[in-house]
Protein backbone atom coordinates (compact mmCIF):
# COMPACT_ATOMS: atom_id res chain seq x y z
CA UNK A 1 0.00 0.00 0.00
CA UNK A 2 1.30 3.35 -1.31
CA UNK A 3 1.92 5.73 1.65
CA UNK A 4 0.68 9.01 1.29
CA UNK A 5 3.25 11.98 1.96
CA UNK A 6 1.92 15.89 2.13
CA UNK A 7 3.86 17.49 -0.28
CA UNK A 8 5.09 21.24 -0.01
CA UNK A 9 6.53 23.59 -2.35
CA UNK A 10 10.39 24.52 -2.34
CA UNK A 11 9.20 27.91 -3.05
CA UNK A 12 9.52 30.00 0.64
CA UNK A 13 6.67 32.54 -0.64
CA UNK A 14 4.14 29.21 -0.04
CA UNK A 15 1.88 28.59 2.39
CA UNK A 16 3.84 25.59 3.47
CA UNK A 17 6.96 28.33 4.64
CA UNK A 18 5.42 27.93 8.28
CA UNK A 19 6.10 24.42 8.15
CA UNK A 20 9.13 24.31 6.59
CA UNK A 21 10.18 27.01 9.56
CA UNK A 22 9.51 24.17 11.90
CA UNK A 23 11.47 21.79 9.87
CA UNK A 24 14.64 23.40 10.14
CA UNK A 25 16.66 22.55 12.68
CA UNK A 26 16.62 24.40 15.87
CA UNK A 27 20.15 25.01 15.78
CA UNK A 28 20.40 26.85 12.21
CA UNK A 29 17.03 28.90 13.47
CA UNK A 30 18.94 30.24 16.64
CA UNK A 31 21.88 31.12 15.14
CA UNK A 32 19.70 33.35 12.29
CA UNK A 33 17.95 34.99 15.09
CA UNK A 34 20.93 35.66 16.55
CA UNK A 35 23.04 37.38 13.52
CA UNK A 36 19.38 39.29 12.92
CA UNK A 37 20.03 41.19 15.93
CA UNK A 38 23.56 41.36 15.26
CA UNK A 39 22.75 43.26 12.33
CA UNK A 40 20.44 45.59 13.88
CA UNK A 41 23.00 46.64 17.08
CA UNK A 42 25.71 47.07 13.97
CA UNK A 43 23.43 49.53 11.77
CA UNK A 44 22.78 51.75 15.17
CA UNK A 45 26.40 52.46 15.87
CA UNK A 46 27.23 52.73 12.10
CA UNK A 47 27.70 55.98 9.67
CA UNK A 48 25.98 55.84 6.03
CA UNK A 49 28.80 54.05 4.26
CA UNK A 50 29.56 51.73 7.02
CA UNK A 51 25.79 50.88 7.38
CA UNK A 52 25.72 49.71 3.72
CA UNK A 53 28.70 47.68 4.03
CA UNK A 54 27.89 45.69 7.15
CA UNK A 55 24.22 45.62 5.48
CA UNK A 56 25.80 43.80 3.04
CA UNK A 57 27.81 41.39 5.25
CA UNK A 58 24.68 40.86 6.79
CA UNK A 59 23.17 39.80 3.64
CA UNK A 60 25.89 37.69 2.70
CA UNK A 61 25.56 35.51 5.95
CA UNK A 62 21.75 35.30 6.25
CA UNK A 63 22.02 33.86 2.28
CA UNK A 64 24.43 31.20 3.41
CA UNK A 65 22.57 30.47 6.66
CA UNK A 66 19.41 30.13 4.17
CA UNK A 67 21.24 27.56 1.89
CA UNK A 68 22.45 25.47 5.20
CA UNK A 69 18.55 26.08 5.83
CA UNK A 70 17.73 24.78 2.68
CA UNK A 71 20.10 21.67 2.79
CA UNK A 72 19.15 20.45 5.76
CA UNK A 73 14.90 20.95 5.29
CA UNK A 74 15.77 18.62 1.75
CA UNK A 75 17.65 16.12 3.25
CA UNK A 76 14.31 15.60 5.34
CA UNK A 77 12.63 14.76 2.00
CA UNK A 78 14.78 12.20 1.24
CA UNK A 79 14.52 9.98 3.94
CA UNK A 80 12.00 6.71 3.71
CA UNK A 81 8.50 8.05 3.28
CA UNK A 82 8.13 6.36 7.26
CA UNK A 83 10.51 8.60 8.58
CA UNK A 84 8.85 11.72 6.69
CA UNK A 85 5.87 11.09 8.59
CA UNK A 86 7.82 10.93 11.82
CA UNK A 87 9.78 13.96 11.22
CA UNK A 88 6.39 15.87 10.76
CA UNK A 89 4.14 14.31 13.35
CA UNK A 90 7.40 15.38 15.37
CA UNK A 91 7.49 18.96 14.50
CA UNK A 92 4.20 19.94 14.45
CA UNK A 93 2.39 18.08 17.55
CA UNK A 94 5.63 17.10 19.42
CA UNK A 95 4.89 15.03 22.19
CA UNK A 96 0.63 15.60 21.68
CA UNK A 97 -1.72 12.74 19.82
CA UNK A 98 -2.15 13.71 16.27
CA UNK A 99 -5.77 15.28 15.95
CA UNK A 100 -8.47 13.41 15.95
CA UNK A 101 -9.40 13.94 12.21
CA UNK A 102 -6.18 12.63 10.83
CA UNK A 103 -6.56 9.50 13.39
CA UNK A 104 -9.59 9.00 11.31
CA UNK A 105 -8.02 9.99 7.42
CA UNK A 106 -5.67 7.30 8.59
CA UNK A 107 -7.90 4.61 9.99
CA UNK A 108 -9.97 4.80 6.83
CA UNK A 109 -6.80 4.66 4.85
CA UNK A 110 -5.14 1.65 6.32
CA UNK A 111 -8.46 -0.20 6.54
CA UNK A 112 -9.24 0.54 2.80
CA UNK A 113 -5.78 -1.29 2.38
CA UNK A 114 -5.97 -4.03 4.37
CA UNK A 115 -8.80 -5.09 3.15
CA UNK A 116 -7.55 -4.94 -0.08
CA UNK A 117 -4.71 -6.62 0.68
CA UNK A 118 -6.83 -9.66 2.60
CA UNK A 119 -8.57 -10.25 -0.42
CA UNK A 120 -5.64 -11.19 -2.43
CA UNK A 121 -4.06 -13.15 1.17
CA UNK A 122 -7.18 -14.79 2.06
CA UNK A 123 -10.56 -14.55 -0.11
CA UNK A 124 -13.95 -14.37 1.45
CA UNK A 125 -17.63 -15.17 1.05
CA UNK A 126 -20.61 -13.17 1.33
CA UNK A 127 -20.62 -12.99 5.18
CA UNK A 128 -16.61 -12.07 5.16
CA UNK A 129 -15.43 -15.86 6.09
CA UNK A 130 -11.85 -17.00 4.92
CA UNK A 131 -13.01 -19.31 1.84
CA UNK A 132 -9.98 -21.60 0.90
CA UNK A 133 -9.65 -22.10 -2.50
CA UNK A 134 -9.41 -25.65 -3.98
CA UNK A 135 -6.12 -27.43 -4.88
CA UNK A 136 -5.88 -27.70 -8.78
CA UNK A 137 -3.73 -30.71 -9.58
CA UNK A 138 -5.07 -33.86 -8.23
CA UNK A 139 -3.49 -36.77 -10.01
CA UNK A 140 -1.47 -40.02 -8.75
CA UNK A 141 1.61 -41.23 -9.61
CA UNK A 142 1.92 -43.87 -12.29
CA UNK A 143 2.48 -47.35 -10.84
CA UNK A 144 4.60 -49.09 -10.02
CA UNK A 145 6.09 -45.42 -8.43
CA UNK A 146 10.01 -45.10 -9.41
CA UNK A 147 12.65 -44.88 -7.01
CA UNK A 148 13.99 -40.60 -7.41
CA UNK A 149 11.13 -40.18 -10.57
CA UNK A 150 8.94 -38.07 -7.98
CA UNK A 151 9.74 -35.24 -5.79
CA UNK A 152 8.02 -33.74 -2.89
CA UNK A 153 8.00 -29.89 -2.33
CA UNK A 154 7.22 -28.91 1.79
CA UNK A 155 7.83 -26.22 3.65
CA UNK A 156 8.09 -25.82 7.70
CA UNK A 157 5.83 -22.88 7.98
CA UNK A 158 2.51 -24.89 6.35
CA UNK A 159 0.82 -26.96 8.43
CA UNK A 160 -0.30 -28.39 5.39
CA UNK A 161 3.11 -28.91 3.51
CA UNK A 162 4.24 -30.43 7.60
CA UNK A 163 1.76 -33.13 7.02
CA UNK A 164 3.69 -34.53 4.18
CA UNK A 165 7.31 -34.23 5.98
CA UNK A 166 6.12 -36.11 8.85
CA UNK A 167 4.89 -39.01 6.89
CA UNK A 168 7.51 -38.88 4.41
CA UNK A 169 10.18 -39.05 7.28
CA UNK A 170 7.86 -41.78 9.12
CA UNK A 171 7.91 -44.17 5.98
CA UNK A 172 11.35 -43.90 5.68
CA UNK A 173 11.02 -42.23 1.70
CA UNK A 174 14.25 -40.00 1.73
CA UNK A 175 15.66 -42.03 -0.88
CA UNK A 176 12.92 -42.87 -3.14
CA UNK A 177 11.33 -39.64 -2.86
CA UNK A 178 13.56 -36.60 -2.89
CA UNK A 179 12.19 -33.92 -0.67
CA UNK A 180 12.90 -30.33 -1.38
CA UNK A 181 12.33 -27.88 1.51
CA UNK A 182 11.20 -23.91 0.52
CA UNK A 183 10.58 -20.46 2.73
CA UNK A 184 8.84 -17.64 2.34
CA UNK A 185 9.81 -14.87 0.49
CA UNK A 186 9.46 -11.27 1.47
CA UNK A 187 7.27 -11.03 -0.99
CA UNK A 188 5.11 -14.16 0.18
CA UNK A 189 6.40 -16.60 -2.50
CA UNK A 190 7.91 -19.27 -1.79
CA UNK A 191 11.59 -19.41 -2.15
CA UNK A 192 14.55 -21.64 -1.76
CA UNK A 193 17.30 -20.69 0.10
CA UNK A 194 19.58 -23.79 1.45
CA UNK A 195 20.51 -23.05 5.24
CA UNK A 196 22.82 -24.88 7.53
CA UNK A 197 22.10 -24.74 11.40
CA UNK A 198 24.63 -25.73 13.84
CA UNK A 199 22.92 -25.37 16.45
CA UNK A 200 19.93 -27.52 15.82
CA UNK A 201 20.09 -31.51 16.01
CA UNK A 202 21.30 -33.84 14.37
CA UNK A 203 18.83 -35.06 11.47
CA UNK A 204 16.91 -31.84 12.06
CA UNK A 205 15.20 -31.02 8.54
CA UNK A 206 16.55 -27.76 7.31
CA UNK A 207 15.73 -25.50 4.21
CA UNK A 208 17.22 -26.85 0.74
CA UNK A 209 17.77 -25.57 -2.75
CA UNK A 210 15.56 -27.07 -5.73
CA UNK A 211 16.55 -30.31 -5.78
CA UNK A 212 14.80 -31.41 -8.59
CA UNK A 213 14.97 -28.23 -11.49
CA UNK A 214 17.90 -26.42 -9.62
CA UNK A 215 14.89 -22.97 -9.69
CA UNK A 216 15.19 -20.49 -7.51
CA UNK A 217 11.21 -20.12 -6.41
CA UNK A 218 8.69 -22.42 -6.65
CA UNK A 219 6.52 -20.57 -9.15
CA UNK A 220 8.93 -21.20 -11.25
CA UNK A 221 8.70 -24.57 -10.87
CA UNK A 222 4.94 -24.45 -11.49
CA UNK A 223 5.24 -21.85 -14.50
CA UNK A 224 8.13 -24.73 -15.94
CA UNK A 225 5.88 -27.51 -16.58
CA UNK A 226 4.76 -28.45 -19.74
CA UNK A 227 1.79 -26.14 -20.99
CA UNK A 228 3.21 -23.66 -18.44
CA UNK A 229 0.74 -22.50 -15.45
CA UNK A 230 -0.55 -18.87 -14.12
CA UNK A 231 -2.49 -20.27 -11.08
CA UNK A 232 -1.55 -20.02 -7.17
CA UNK A 233 1.89 -21.87 -6.27
CA UNK A 234 0.92 -23.67 -3.17
CA UNK A 235 2.84 -26.31 -1.31
CA UNK A 236 2.90 -29.03 -0.37
CA UNK A 237 3.15 -30.10 -4.04
CA UNK A 238 4.10 -33.67 -5.75
CA UNK A 239 5.98 -32.94 -8.98
CA UNK A 240 7.26 -35.34 -11.99
CA UNK A 241 10.65 -35.15 -12.26
CA UNK A 242 10.60 -37.16 -15.90
CA UNK A 243 7.35 -35.70 -17.21
CA UNK A 244 8.20 -32.04 -15.56
CA UNK A 245 4.71 -31.55 -14.49
CA UNK A 246 2.97 -31.18 -11.07
CA UNK A 247 1.28 -34.15 -9.89
CA UNK A 248 -0.28 -33.03 -6.74
CA UNK A 249 -0.52 -30.23 -4.76
CA UNK A 250 -3.40 -31.24 -2.32
CA UNK A 251 -1.84 -32.75 1.16
CA UNK A 252 -5.30 -35.21 1.73
CA UNK A 253 -4.15 -37.11 -1.07
CA UNK A 254 -0.08 -36.55 -0.70
CA UNK A 255 -0.31 -38.46 2.51
CA UNK A 256 -2.34 -41.12 1.09
CA UNK A 257 0.14 -41.39 -1.80
CA UNK A 258 3.36 -41.45 0.28
CA UNK A 259 1.68 -44.09 3.00
CA UNK A 260 0.37 -46.64 0.00
CA UNK A 261 2.20 -46.17 -2.93
CA UNK A 262 5.70 -46.44 -2.15
CA UNK A 263 5.93 -49.44 0.20
CA UNK A 264 8.48 -51.78 -2.06
CA UNK A 265 10.74 -48.92 -1.65
CA UNK A 266 10.12 -47.91 1.58
CA UNK A 267 12.83 -48.31 4.44
CA UNK A 268 9.64 -48.89 6.85
CA UNK A 269 6.75 -50.53 5.01
CA UNK A 270 5.22 -52.10 7.61
CA UNK A 271 3.71 -48.89 8.90
CA UNK A 272 0.19 -48.36 7.99
CA UNK A 273 -0.83 -44.66 8.50
CA UNK A 274 -4.41 -45.87 6.83
CA UNK A 275 -5.10 -49.27 7.41
CA UNK A 276 -8.37 -50.46 5.48
CA UNK A 277 -10.54 -51.56 9.04
CA UNK A 278 -9.95 -48.09 9.93
CA UNK A 279 -10.90 -45.90 6.80
CA UNK A 280 -14.27 -45.14 7.82
CA UNK A 281 -13.19 -43.67 11.44
CA UNK A 282 -10.51 -41.96 9.82
CA UNK A 283 -12.73 -40.19 7.28
CA UNK A 284 -15.24 -39.60 9.90
CA UNK A 285 -12.42 -37.52 11.96
CA UNK A 286 -10.59 -36.48 8.98
CA UNK A 287 -14.44 -34.32 7.45
CA UNK A 288 -14.41 -32.95 11.55
CA UNK A 289 -11.01 -31.84 12.31
CA UNK A 290 -10.71 -30.04 8.65
CA UNK A 291 -13.55 -28.12 8.85
CA UNK A 292 -13.68 -27.10 12.45
CA UNK A 293 -9.78 -27.43 13.52
CA UNK A 294 -6.77 -27.62 10.28
CA UNK A 295 -9.06 -24.59 8.44
CA UNK A 296 -11.06 -23.26 11.61
CA UNK A 297 -7.38 -21.67 12.61
CA UNK A 298 -7.20 -19.83 9.68
CA UNK A 299 -11.27 -19.28 9.79
CA UNK A 300 -10.74 -17.08 12.77
CA UNK A 301 -7.14 -15.67 11.15
CA UNK A 302 -8.63 -14.42 8.07
CA UNK A 303 -12.19 -13.25 9.30
CA UNK A 304 -12.68 -9.86 7.58
CA UNK A 305 -15.75 -9.24 9.91
CA UNK A 306 -16.76 -9.79 13.49
CA UNK A 307 -19.80 -12.55 12.78
CA UNK A 308 -17.57 -14.57 10.73
CA UNK A 309 -14.57 -14.57 13.45
CA UNK A 310 -17.16 -15.20 16.27
CA UNK A 311 -18.26 -18.41 14.36
CA UNK A 312 -15.27 -19.54 13.48
CA UNK A 313 -14.14 -19.29 17.02
CA UNK A 314 -17.23 -21.33 18.37
CA UNK A 315 -17.23 -24.18 16.15
CA UNK A 316 -13.14 -24.27 16.54
CA UNK A 317 -13.49 -24.49 20.07
CA UNK A 318 -16.14 -26.36 20.35
CA UNK A 319 -14.52 -29.03 18.61
CA UNK A 320 -11.21 -28.78 20.90
CA UNK A 321 -13.72 -29.44 23.92
CA UNK A 322 -14.70 -32.73 22.29
CA UNK A 323 -11.55 -33.90 20.81
CA UNK A 324 -9.96 -33.43 24.24
CA UNK A 325 -13.16 -35.32 25.96
CA UNK A 326 -12.46 -38.52 23.31
CA UNK A 327 -9.13 -38.47 23.99
CA UNK A 328 -9.16 -38.55 28.05
CA UNK A 329 -9.96 -42.49 27.00
CA UNK A 330 -8.11 -43.12 23.98
CA UNK A 331 -4.31 -42.76 22.72
CA UNK A 332 -5.29 -41.25 19.31
CA UNK A 333 -8.15 -40.82 17.19
CA UNK A 334 -8.53 -44.36 16.56
CA UNK A 335 -7.43 -46.07 19.38
CA UNK A 336 -4.29 -47.21 19.64
CA UNK A 337 -3.48 -46.67 15.90
CA UNK A 338 -1.40 -43.60 14.74
CA UNK A 339 -3.21 -42.81 11.58
CA UNK A 340 -3.31 -39.79 9.06
CA UNK A 341 -5.71 -38.65 11.02
CA UNK A 342 -3.50 -38.05 13.76
CA UNK A 343 -0.88 -36.09 11.30
CA UNK A 344 -3.68 -34.02 9.92
CA UNK A 345 -4.60 -32.91 13.78
CA UNK A 346 -1.05 -32.73 15.32
CA UNK A 347 0.19 -29.86 12.72
CA UNK A 348 -2.63 -27.67 13.65
CA UNK A 349 -1.91 -28.58 17.32
CA UNK A 350 1.90 -28.00 17.41
CA UNK A 351 1.05 -24.42 16.10
CA UNK A 352 -1.70 -23.45 18.19
CA UNK A 353 0.12 -21.68 21.10
CA UNK A 354 2.89 -20.25 19.97
CA UNK A 355 0.69 -18.83 16.71
CA UNK A 356 -2.77 -19.24 16.13
CA UNK A 357 -3.55 -18.36 19.73
CA UNK A 358 -1.59 -15.16 19.36
CA UNK A 359 -1.97 -14.17 16.25
CA UNK A 360 -5.11 -15.73 14.62
CA UNK A 361 -6.81 -14.44 17.53
CA UNK A 362 -7.94 -18.10 19.16
CA UNK A 363 -7.84 -17.00 22.30
CA UNK A 364 -10.67 -18.42 24.30
CA UNK A 365 -8.36 -21.13 25.42
CA UNK A 366 -5.14 -22.32 25.21
CA UNK A 367 -3.88 -25.92 24.11
CA UNK A 368 -1.57 -26.34 26.82
CA UNK A 369 -4.53 -25.64 29.46
CA UNK A 370 -6.30 -28.87 27.62
CA UNK A 371 -5.28 -32.00 29.74
CA UNK A 372 -5.65 -34.85 27.42
CA UNK A 373 -4.79 -32.91 24.16
CA UNK A 374 -1.94 -31.25 24.89
CA UNK A 375 -0.40 -34.53 26.14
CA UNK A 376 -1.49 -35.84 22.95
CA UNK A 377 0.40 -33.30 20.69
CA UNK A 378 3.70 -34.04 23.20
CA UNK A 379 2.91 -37.80 22.42
CA UNK A 380 2.99 -37.57 18.44
CA UNK A 381 5.68 -35.26 18.85
CA UNK A 382 7.95 -37.51 20.56
CA UNK A 383 7.26 -40.72 17.96
CA UNK A 384 10.92 -41.15 16.49
CA UNK A 385 11.14 -38.64 13.24
CA UNK A 386 8.40 -36.68 13.95
CA UNK A 387 10.44 -33.87 15.97
CA UNK A 388 13.09 -33.34 13.06
CA UNK A 389 10.56 -32.03 11.06
CA UNK A 390 8.96 -29.44 14.00
CA UNK A 391 11.18 -26.23 13.38
CA UNK A 392 9.58 -23.76 15.61
CA UNK A 393 11.08 -20.70 15.23
CA UNK A 394 11.36 -21.15 11.41
CA UNK A 395 7.72 -21.40 11.80
CA UNK A 396 6.98 -18.59 14.02
CA UNK A 397 8.81 -16.58 11.34
CA UNK A 398 6.83 -17.93 8.70
CA UNK A 399 3.87 -16.19 10.26
CA UNK A 400 4.59 -12.92 12.09
CA UNK A 401 7.33 -11.51 9.59
CA UNK A 402 5.46 -12.85 6.42
CA UNK A 403 1.81 -12.28 7.48
CA UNK A 404 2.29 -8.18 6.96
CA UNK A 405 -1.99 -7.62 7.01
CA UNK A 406 -2.09 -9.38 10.32
CA UNK A 407 1.14 -7.95 11.96
CA UNK A 408 2.23 -5.12 10.35
CA UNK A 409 5.10 -4.33 12.40
CA UNK A 410 6.68 -7.76 11.94
CA UNK A 411 7.91 -8.50 15.61
CA UNK A 412 7.84 -12.16 16.27
CA UNK A 413 7.04 -13.23 19.78
CA UNK A 414 9.34 -15.23 21.59
CA UNK A 415 8.69 -18.88 21.86
CA UNK A 416 6.38 -19.96 24.98
CA UNK A 417 8.09 -21.82 27.44
CA UNK A 418 4.48 -24.59 27.09
CA UNK A 419 5.56 -24.64 23.29
CA UNK A 420 10.02 -25.21 23.88
CA UNK A 421 11.73 -28.25 23.02
CA UNK A 422 12.14 -29.42 26.89
CA UNK A 423 8.21 -28.86 27.74
CA UNK A 424 7.94 -30.92 24.43
CA UNK A 425 9.29 -33.66 25.75
CA UNK A 426 8.05 -33.60 29.22
CA UNK A 427 6.43 -37.57 30.10
CA UNK A 428 3.21 -37.30 28.27
CA UNK A 429 2.05 -40.64 30.55
CA UNK A 430 -0.01 -41.72 27.77
CA UNK A 431 2.27 -44.96 27.83
CA UNK A 432 -0.72 -47.21 29.37
CA UNK A 433 -2.12 -47.67 25.79
CA UNK A 434 -0.43 -49.67 22.93
CA UNK A 435 0.42 -47.99 20.00
CA UNK A 436 0.61 -49.74 16.28
CA UNK A 437 3.58 -48.53 15.27
CA UNK A 438 6.71 -50.62 13.49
Amino acid sequence: MALCVPVISPSWRTAGAGLREQLRPKELRASEQKKKKTCKAGRRGKGREGVLGFRLVCEASQEEEQERSRGASAAIWQQPPAEIVKILGQKVWGRKLPPGALVAVVREVWSSGWHTMMAQLAPSDEQKGFKRLDSQFRSRPITPAQSGRYHLYAAFTCPWAHRCAIVHVLKGLEDAVPLSIAVPGSTGLWEFKPQKFLDKPEGTLTPTADRATGKRRLVDVYQSQVGGYNGRSTVPMFWDSMENRVVNNESADIIEILNADFNHLAQNPGLDLAPPHLKADIDRWNQIIYSNVNNGVYRCGFAQGQSAYNSAVESLFETLDMLDQHLTTSRYLCGDALTLADIRLFTTLFRFDPVYQILFKCTKQKLAEYHSLDGYMRDIYQVPGVASTCDLPAIMDGYYKVLFPLNPGGICPTVPRCSDSSALLRPHNRQSMLVNIV
